[in-house]
């Protein structure tokens, strides 16, 4: 049926179009048939009529490694696709090799991450050679983290070197922003209205008081004045990251790391990084290298948020200061009321609380919703957040205005 399809969909150069139609250029309809061919595989998808030969039956090789109908044996070039990559590193390597030749990096990236879910390559990660010949992102980084435990010495520099890299281009990518959008963030929450002289926000001043404007004298008679606390450098917020490190929030915990050692970086910012499973280890001392608060997670087992808040809690000196950011998709291992019972005791003091269902760009995330709607109901919204989108929640926090939540229609809304 597809191959009808596509045999439909191409025109032959010798025909005439149809009424209405028009006639394809040359060599459009073969490339056409040539990219079917190359989705649909061989055998019965091989009703395009279209052979492959070179570069092209090279990728439908590395395509049927992956993707292949798992019948095993050697694939002919450009007639049958067989899955399995075997169980070597040297194949395994080779293959990386060849899609990394013929596929742009972010098709590689997908490859790599169906590889090791589709034919639980995951164990061959803690080979040297595999990590060096491997395309690094953030789903990379977190099933190594999965497998630090296991992960024998002489591969431990080489995984540390391809976290490093990724979180290197993850803070070029997000920190500049971040800084510029909490600062203003700060220096606007720290606006006073009774500043000394040297402390007057003049163009804040101007624009609040156009309209006492005096024509005659050219003049602006300022009755309202805006200015800076004079403590500009001292720590004006408190941010504590509280991140639930179950194996599902893997890409949450690397940008969460990556965000917190920005925010530590900020001297108007006291940041506390907590990660938690049933057990709660605090990270803040690791902040200045984000490859070791990554190294220091344990990604899988269990979920005990109450325990997490409850240490986060033990933690919080000037809760009207304080923003709480807790990163988890809720499903609670420990005792739900009390949980429910904390956040509201938080907000109740004056932290800001924000409940982030995953921190990443993998799209809509699998979450406890009779939690999430709970949570709602206390003020404390719940929702996913792209990395690009998370310095505008943190502004708004500290802002103490309404967050930019997404409209993604979920019950935790």
């Amino acid at each position: 049926m597809s191959a009808g399809v596509v045999n439909t969909g191409a025109t032959d150069q010798a025909e005439a179009p149809e009424p209405g139609g028009v006639a394809e250029p040359a060599g459009v309809g073969d490339e056409r048939l040539r990219r079917w061919r190359l989705v649909l595989g061989g055998e019965d998808a091989d009703g395009t009529g279209c052979s492959l030969t070179g570069q092209d039956a090279a990728m439908d090789g590395a395509l049927g490694a992956l993707y292949g109908n798992g019948k095993g044996g050697k694939a002919r070039a450009g007639r049958e696709r067989s899955a399995g990559l075997g169980a070597s590193a040297p194949s395994v390597a080779r293959w990386l090799g060849d899609i990394r030749t013929y596929f742009p990096s972010s098709v590689v990236q997908v490859m790599q991450r169906d590889a090791i879910d589709r034919l639980g390559l995951s164990t061959l990660l803690l080979e040297p050679e595999m990590l060096e010949a491997v395309e690094a992102d953030v789903h990379l980084v977190g099933t190594l983290l999965s497998l630090n435990k296991a992960m024998p010495e002489t591969t431990k520099e080489t995984a540390r070197a391809v976290v490093r890299k990724v979180v290197e281009d993850l803070e070029k990518r997000l920190a500049t922003r971040t800084r510029a959008t909490l600062t203003g963030a700060l220096d606007r929450s720290a606006r006073i209205h009774r500043p000394r002289h040297h402390d007057i926000d003049w163009n804040r001043t101007i624009s609040a008081n156009l309209k006492h404007y005096l024509p005659e004298y050219r003049t602006i008679v300022p009755e309202r004045l805006i200015g800076y606390g004079r403590a500009s450098q001292s720590v004006k917020k408190e941010v504590v990251l509280c991140i639930d490190q179950s194996g599902s929030m893997a890409a949450s915990v690397v940008y969460a790391s990556v965000f917190g050692a920005v925010l530590a970086s900020m001297r108007s910012i006291n940041t506390r990084l907590v990660v938690f499973d049933t057990a709660v280890v605090d990270l803040t001392d690791q902040l200045d290298d984000p490859v070791d608060v990554l190294f220091g997670t344990q990604l899988g087992g269990g979920t005990d948020i109450n325990r997490a808040l409850a240490y986060c809690q033990s933690q919080i000196t000037r809760p009207a200061d304080t923003v709480v950011v807790l990163i988890s998709d809720l499903y609670e291992g420990g005792i739900r009321n009390e949980m429910l019972k904390r956040v509201a005791a938080m907000k109740a003091s004056g932290v800001q609380f924000v409940t982030l269902l995953a921190l990443s760009d993998e799209g809509a995330p699998a979450y406890d919703r009779e939690h999430a709607a709970a949570l709602a109901a206390l003020g404390a919204p719940a929702f996913a957040c792209t990395p690009d989108l998370f310095p505008d929640v943190m502004a708004a926090a500290i802002e103490k205005r309404p967050l930019p939540i997404p409209d993604t229609g979920s019950p935790g809304q």
